[in-house]
Protein backbone atom coordinates (compact mmCIF):
# COMPACT_ATOMS: atom_id res chain seq x y z
CA UNK A 1 0.00 0.00 0.00
CA UNK A 2 1.39 3.41 -1.04
CA UNK A 3 2.07 5.91 1.71
CA UNK A 4 0.10 9.14 1.34
CA UNK A 5 2.34 12.17 1.22
CA UNK A 6 2.00 14.56 4.13
CA UNK A 7 2.00 18.35 4.18
CA UNK A 8 5.50 18.18 5.65
CA UNK A 9 6.64 16.07 2.69
CA UNK A 10 5.26 18.66 0.28
CA UNK A 11 6.88 21.54 2.15
CA UNK A 12 10.25 19.77 2.11
CA UNK A 13 9.86 19.19 -1.61
CA UNK A 14 9.01 22.86 -2.14
CA UNK A 15 12.04 24.15 -0.27
CA UNK A 16 14.25 21.66 -2.11
CA UNK A 17 13.22 23.34 -5.38
CA UNK A 18 13.22 26.92 -4.09
CA UNK A 19 16.08 27.45 -1.67
CA UNK A 20 16.09 31.25 -1.37
CA UNK A 21 14.30 33.09 1.48
CA UNK A 22 10.70 34.19 0.88
CA UNK A 23 9.62 37.78 1.44
CA UNK A 24 7.81 37.88 4.80
CA UNK A 25 4.46 39.40 3.78
CA UNK A 26 4.07 36.77 1.04
CA UNK A 27 5.14 33.72 3.04
CA UNK A 28 1.70 33.00 4.51
CA UNK A 29 0.01 33.29 1.09
CA UNK A 30 2.49 30.87 -0.46
CA UNK A 31 2.23 28.33 2.33
CA UNK A 32 -1.59 28.44 2.36
CA UNK A 33 -1.65 27.90 -1.39
CA UNK A 34 0.83 25.05 -1.02
CA UNK A 35 -1.25 23.33 1.66
CA UNK A 36 -4.45 23.73 -0.38
CA UNK A 37 -2.82 22.26 -3.49
CA UNK A 38 -1.37 19.43 -1.39
CA UNK A 39 -4.69 18.46 0.20
CA UNK A 40 -6.32 18.30 -3.23
CA UNK A 41 -3.46 16.31 -4.71
CA UNK A 42 -3.93 13.52 -2.14
CA UNK A 43 -7.75 13.53 -2.34
CA UNK A 44 -8.94 10.55 -4.38
CA UNK A 45 -11.96 12.48 -5.71
CA UNK A 46 -9.91 15.39 -7.03
CA UNK A 47 -9.32 15.54 -10.76
CA UNK A 48 -7.12 18.19 -12.32
CA UNK A 49 -8.75 20.35 -15.00
CA UNK A 50 -7.93 23.54 -16.91
CA UNK A 51 -10.32 25.74 -14.90
CA UNK A 52 -8.57 24.65 -11.70
CA UNK A 53 -5.25 25.45 -13.40
CA UNK A 54 -6.54 28.93 -14.24
CA UNK A 55 -7.54 29.39 -10.61
CA UNK A 56 -4.08 28.41 -9.39
CA UNK A 57 -2.27 30.62 -11.91
CA UNK A 58 -4.57 33.62 -11.39
CA UNK A 59 -4.47 33.37 -7.61
CA UNK A 60 -0.69 33.05 -7.57
CA UNK A 61 -0.02 35.86 -10.04
CA UNK A 62 -2.34 38.31 -8.31
CA UNK A 63 -1.16 37.66 -4.78
CA UNK A 64 2.48 37.75 -5.88
CA UNK A 65 2.20 41.09 -7.68
CA UNK A 66 5.06 43.37 -6.67
CA UNK A 67 7.12 40.56 -5.15
CA UNK A 68 10.81 41.35 -4.72
CA UNK A 69 13.13 40.07 -5.94
CA UNK A 70 11.08 39.67 -9.11
CA UNK A 71 13.38 36.93 -10.42
CA UNK A 72 12.10 34.61 -7.66
CA UNK A 73 8.43 34.77 -8.70
CA UNK A 74 8.64 32.07 -11.36
CA UNK A 75 10.99 29.95 -9.25
CA UNK A 76 8.47 29.90 -6.40
CA UNK A 77 5.61 29.01 -8.76
CA UNK A 78 7.58 26.13 -10.24
CA UNK A 79 8.47 24.88 -6.77
CA UNK A 80 4.79 24.97 -5.73
CA UNK A 81 3.71 22.88 -8.70
CA UNK A 82 6.55 20.39 -8.45
CA UNK A 83 6.02 19.98 -4.71
CA UNK A 84 2.59 18.45 -5.46
CA UNK A 85 3.87 16.40 -8.38
CA UNK A 86 2.64 18.68 -11.18
CA UNK A 87 4.26 20.26 -14.22
CA UNK A 88 4.26 24.08 -13.82
CA UNK A 89 4.31 24.52 -17.59
CA UNK A 90 1.08 22.53 -17.87
CA UNK A 91 -0.62 24.87 -15.42
CA UNK A 92 0.46 27.90 -17.46
CA UNK A 93 -0.49 26.37 -20.80
CA UNK A 94 -3.91 25.11 -19.65
CA UNK A 95 -4.73 28.44 -17.99
CA UNK A 96 -3.83 30.31 -21.19
CA UNK A 97 -5.92 27.91 -23.28
CA UNK A 98 -8.99 28.66 -21.16
CA UNK A 99 -8.32 32.40 -21.33
CA UNK A 100 -8.11 32.17 -25.13
CA UNK A 101 -11.33 30.15 -25.23
CA UNK A 102 -13.12 33.08 -23.54
CA UNK A 103 -12.24 35.56 -26.26
CA UNK A 104 -15.25 37.21 -27.92
CA UNK A 105 -17.73 35.43 -25.63
CA UNK A 106 -20.55 37.32 -23.94
CA UNK A 107 -21.72 37.00 -20.37
CA UNK A 108 -25.02 35.62 -21.66
CA UNK A 109 -23.19 32.88 -23.58
CA UNK A 110 -21.22 31.95 -20.49
CA UNK A 111 -24.38 31.75 -18.38
CA UNK A 112 -26.07 29.53 -20.97
CA UNK A 113 -22.91 27.60 -21.84
CA UNK A 114 -24.67 24.27 -22.41
CA UNK A 115 -26.29 25.54 -25.60
CA UNK A 116 -24.36 28.70 -26.38
CA UNK A 117 -20.78 27.39 -26.37
CA UNK A 118 -21.31 24.11 -28.23
CA UNK A 119 -21.41 25.96 -31.55
CA UNK A 120 -18.44 28.25 -30.82
CA UNK A 121 -15.23 26.59 -32.14
CA UNK A 122 -12.83 28.80 -30.19
CA UNK A 123 -14.72 28.07 -26.96
CA UNK A 124 -14.44 24.28 -27.36
CA UNK A 125 -11.81 23.79 -24.61
CA UNK A 126 -13.99 25.69 -22.14
CA UNK A 127 -17.15 23.88 -23.22
CA UNK A 128 -15.48 20.47 -22.92
CA UNK A 129 -14.18 21.29 -19.44
CA UNK A 130 -17.54 22.58 -18.17
CA UNK A 131 -19.38 19.61 -19.66
CA UNK A 132 -17.03 17.09 -18.01
CA UNK A 133 -17.57 18.75 -14.63
CA UNK A 134 -21.35 19.04 -14.99
CA UNK A 135 -21.63 15.32 -15.70
CA UNK A 136 -19.22 14.21 -12.99
CA UNK A 137 -21.33 13.27 -9.93
CA UNK A 138 -18.23 13.01 -7.73
CA UNK A 139 -16.61 16.29 -8.83
CA UNK A 140 -14.37 17.65 -6.08
CA UNK A 141 -15.13 21.35 -5.66
CA UNK A 142 -12.31 23.60 -4.44
CA UNK A 143 -11.71 27.28 -3.74
CA UNK A 144 -9.10 27.35 -6.50
CA UNK A 145 -11.64 26.02 -8.98
CA UNK A 146 -14.02 28.81 -7.88
CA UNK A 147 -11.28 31.37 -8.54
CA UNK A 148 -10.86 29.85 -12.00
CA UNK A 149 -14.59 30.38 -12.71
CA UNK A 150 -14.36 33.92 -11.35
CA UNK A 151 -11.38 34.60 -13.64
CA UNK A 152 -13.38 33.36 -16.63
CA UNK A 153 -16.23 35.74 -15.82
CA UNK A 154 -13.74 38.59 -15.42
CA UNK A 155 -12.27 37.78 -18.81
CA UNK A 156 -15.66 37.68 -20.51
CA UNK A 157 -16.97 40.73 -18.66
CA UNK A 158 -13.94 42.72 -19.77
CA UNK A 159 -13.68 44.99 -16.72
CA UNK A 160 -13.48 44.75 -12.92
CA UNK A 161 -16.45 42.97 -11.41
CA UNK A 162 -18.75 44.63 -8.90
CA UNK A 163 -21.04 42.79 -6.52
CA UNK A 164 -23.91 43.23 -8.97
CA UNK A 165 -21.94 41.49 -11.74
CA UNK A 166 -21.70 38.08 -10.03
CA UNK A 167 -25.13 36.67 -10.83
CA UNK A 168 -23.86 34.91 -14.00
CA UNK A 169 -21.35 33.11 -11.80
CA UNK A 170 -24.17 31.88 -9.56
CA UNK A 171 -26.05 30.66 -12.63
CA UNK A 172 -22.93 28.94 -13.93
CA UNK A 173 -22.30 27.33 -10.54
CA UNK A 174 -25.84 25.97 -10.42
CA UNK A 175 -25.47 24.40 -13.86
CA UNK A 176 -22.30 22.66 -12.64
CA UNK A 177 -24.00 21.49 -9.41
CA UNK A 178 -21.56 23.42 -7.22
CA UNK A 179 -22.34 24.33 -3.58
CA UNK A 180 -23.79 27.82 -4.05
CA UNK A 181 -23.13 29.17 -0.56
CA UNK A 182 -19.58 27.80 -0.50
CA UNK A 183 -18.89 29.33 -3.91
CA UNK A 184 -20.13 32.72 -2.73
CA UNK A 185 -18.14 32.66 0.52
CA UNK A 186 -14.94 31.48 -1.18
CA UNK A 187 -15.08 34.29 -3.72
CA UNK A 188 -15.90 36.88 -1.08
CA UNK A 189 -12.85 35.75 0.88
CA UNK A 190 -10.69 35.76 -2.25
CA UNK A 191 -11.65 39.33 -3.13
CA UNK A 192 -11.22 40.45 0.47
CA UNK A 193 -7.75 38.88 0.69
CA UNK A 194 -6.70 40.55 -2.57
CA UNK A 195 -7.65 43.91 -1.06
CA UNK A 196 -5.74 43.14 2.14
CA UNK A 197 -2.66 42.11 0.18
CA UNK A 198 -2.82 45.32 -1.86
CA UNK A 199 -2.98 47.30 1.39
CA UNK A 200 -0.05 45.36 2.85
CA UNK A 201 2.01 46.03 -0.27
CA UNK A 202 1.17 49.74 -0.06
CA UNK A 203 2.33 49.86 3.56
CA UNK A 204 5.52 47.98 2.67
CA UNK A 205 6.19 50.38 -0.21
CA UNK A 206 5.79 53.34 2.15
CA UNK A 207 8.21 51.78 4.65
CA UNK A 208 10.78 51.03 1.96
CA UNK A 209 10.49 54.53 0.54
CA UNK A 210 10.98 56.05 3.99
CA UNK A 211 14.06 53.85 4.53
CA UNK A 212 15.51 54.96 1.19
CA UNK A 213 15.02 58.60 2.14
CA UNK A 214 16.74 58.03 5.48
CA UNK A 215 19.72 56.36 3.80
CA UNK A 216 19.98 59.19 1.30
CA UNK A 217 19.84 61.75 4.10
CA UNK A 218 22.52 59.93 6.13
CA UNK A 219 24.70 59.67 3.05
CA UNK A 220 24.27 63.38 2.35
CA UNK A 221 25.12 64.30 5.93
CA UNK A 222 28.15 62.02 5.93
CA UNK A 223 29.54 63.60 2.77
CA UNK A 224 28.93 67.20 3.87
CA UNK A 225 31.40 69.07 6.07
CA UNK A 226 30.26 70.77 9.33
CA UNK A 227 30.25 74.21 7.70
CA UNK A 228 28.04 73.01 4.86
CA UNK A 229 30.78 72.66 2.27
CA UNK A 230 31.56 69.42 0.53
CA UNK A 231 35.04 68.18 1.47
Amino acid sequence: MDTVRTVSDTKREFYAHHTRPINSIYRRVIEELMVEMHLLSVNTLFKYDAIFALGVVTSYDRFMGGYEPERDVESIFQALCRAVGRDPQQYRQDAEQIRNACQNLTVAQLSEWGNALASEPQAQPLYDCLKAIAFNPTFKYSRLFAIGLYSILERVHGEPLGNDDLQPLTTLGESLHLPAEKLKKDLELYRSNLEKMAQARAVLDDVLQAERKKRQQRSLEKNTSPDGATP
